[in-house]
């Protein structure tokens, strides 16, 4: 079995994370997404728009995603890989690079954004010009 780990914050989902999610599901037999909990994100002066479970639980229902676990600091990536077997390590391509030193332990894959849309986009546009972009779904 292959296992994929990801992570993020996946507040305000959208087609993008979609996308991401089923990509990274792609390229093994089971997903592990690192959902950033509300303490990281106050660390990382992020606030949500969901807390922690409420992501989690909405995480829980797509399809790709076969565990999801708390992500609590930036230096646990190590440790998750290695308590997990994880064979791919996902990002977005967004950040490239960031994570190589994993590369010791896993594959490391920057995988390419979804064009046009972010959790930032959806927060400060009106709903009828996001879904303009329906077509960018793949």
């Amino acid at each position: 079995m292959k296992t994929v780990l990801t992570y993020g914050t996946f507040d305000v989902l959208h087609y993008g994370h979609i996308n991401l999610l089923k990509r990274a599901k792609a390229l093994g037999d089971y997903l592990i997404v690192g959902l950033s909990s509300d303490e990281f994100n106050a660390l990382k002066n992020k606030k949500s728009f969901y807390s922690y479970e409420h992501r989690k639980l909405i995480l829980e229902a797509i399809k790709y995603v076969d565990l999801v676990i708390p992500e609590d600091t930036w230096e646990q990536k190590v440790s998750d890989v290695k308590k997990y077997s994880v064979d791919v390590f996902v990002m977005g391509d967004d950040w490239e690079g960031k994570f190589d030193f994993l590369s010791e332990y896993c594959e490391v894959s920057y995988l390419p954004r979804t064009p046009d849309i972010s959790s930032t986009m959806v927060r400060n546009q009106p709903p009828h010009l996001i879904s303009n972009y329906s077509d960018e779904i793949s």
